[in-house]
């Protein structure tokens, strides 16, 4: 099968005896043996074969089958959340004493697990801007081993251009592992500009609905054994529900992805002419400063839209509390429209300095552009924009 479509529904474990249409749920957590021979040969992996459910599980097997392929990865491991796959990657290929080189602008949890959590383990972590990608190599020290960066990012939906990563991490023999969370990879495929790995929160658009946690690394197999063998002994496996649930999802995802994008579009053209709104991000605006480079990479867009109010955080807030159909929520990639204020939810552990740094002002809203109809979601933000008082 070479069309993603068709890869997304037809890729499937093999039928049961019962020859059913829809893969079944294997809700186990473990499995059995013929004999102590059999046992012994599986936990010694002389063969391959479920054991345990910490360590696989059919449905967990096929999700990560999907992902393997659309991302067209060697290998991969399903996880409970996101941000357990960002954690469990990084903790299963870093020894003490090694360096990270990491865009700035990243998600909360994981700007709070290079500075605040990995430190205690001697890992070191040197930021760089979203506009300064020419001098990464001046972050590179002797004892850095990965470069890691999100793009688009969160949540100011920033481009990092991936064949630039990737050139300098092949010179440099450096592990560059991708967050492509916001992009999918229906939009955006960060191995074949050179990443070695590429994490997904499955939470988001992958289960499309706002009913699952889950996350995912995939990429070069020898990176990905050292994730499993660490994964498997600290436990941070995707559920077989949710597996099953995710599985599911992927099979619309295209679909969904499209229109998603279709409404951000539309979203983010109506919002760059109003007068209320001093700045709009979206990456296939001509106006965005990366536009070019999203082009390159990205086959549309993406479904978040980021804008800056006039008026700081007070409008901010009275904005989202005029909102009436469009959802308040810290999640997003859901059918439904959703805004949220990173200052203040998603990234408040941040310091201040540090968010300035990242580009989330207190004016900042994201917004997650759902499946609803393109008239129904400009309509409530607009008369959420008009009730703003100054």
């Amino acid at each position: 099968m070479t069309h993603f479509e068709t890869d997304a529904i037809r890729t499937q474990l093999e039928r049961s005896q019962f020859k059913e249409h829809s893969n079944p749920l294997y809700v186990t957590s473990s499995f059995v043996f013929d004999d102590a021979e059999d046992m012994r040969a599986s936990f010694a992996e002389e063969k391959q074969r479920n054991i345990y459910s910490r360590f696989t599980n059919p449905n967990t097997s096929e999700f990560v089958e999907k992902i393997c392929k659309m991302e067209k990865a060697e290998a991969g491991y399903a996880f409970a959340t996101g941000m357990s796959a960002v954690f469990s990657t990084f903790a299963a290929l870093l020894n003490s004493g090694d360096h990270i080189v990491s865009c700035r602008s990243v998600f909360g949890s994981t700007h709070s697990l290079f500075t605040k959590f990995l430190p205690k383990w001697n890992i070191e972590t040197t930021f760089f801007k979203t506009d300064e990608v020419d001098s990464i190599e001046n972050c590179i020290q002797e004892n850095t081993k990965i470069l890691y960066a999100e793009t688009p990012t969160n949540p100011a939906v920033a481009i990092l251009d991936l064949e630039k990563l990737g050139a300098i991490a092949k010179k440099h023999n450096l592990i560059l592992i991708i967050d492509n969370c916001f992009a999918t990879p229906y939009l955006q495929q960060p191995i074949e500009f050179g990443a070695d790995l590429v994490i997904h929160s499955a939470t988001k658009l992958i289960d499309g609905q706002g009913r699952v946690l889950g996350g995912v690394t995939v990429g070069r197999a020898d990176l990905i054994r050292e994730i499993y063998l660490f994964s498997r002994n600290s436990g941070p496996a995707l559920s077989p529900f949710n597996a099953w649930v995710l599985s599911k999802s992927l099979e619309t995802l295209a679909v969904r992805v499209d229109k998603h994008c279709d409404n951000a579009f539309q979203l983010a053209a109506f919002l760059e002419n109003h007068s209320a709104v001093q700045s709009v991000w979206y990456p296939f605006l001509p106006s965005h400063p990366q536009y070019e480079i999203a082009k390159k990479q990205m086959k549309k867009g993406g479904t978040i839209v980021s804008i800056e109010l006039k008026g700081g955080i007070d409008v901010g807030r009275q904005f989202l509390n005029n909102l009436k159909m469009c959802s308040l929520s810290a999640n997003l990639g859901d059918t439904r429209t959703i805004a949220t204020h990173p200052a203040s939810t998603t990234h408040s552990k941040l310091s201040e300095e540090d968010r300035q740094e990242t580009g989330i002002t207190n004016g900042l809203v994201r917004i997650s552009v759902g499946l609803e109809h393109i008239t129904d979601i400009i309509s409530d933000i607009e008369q959420a924009l008009q009730k703003i008082k100054l």
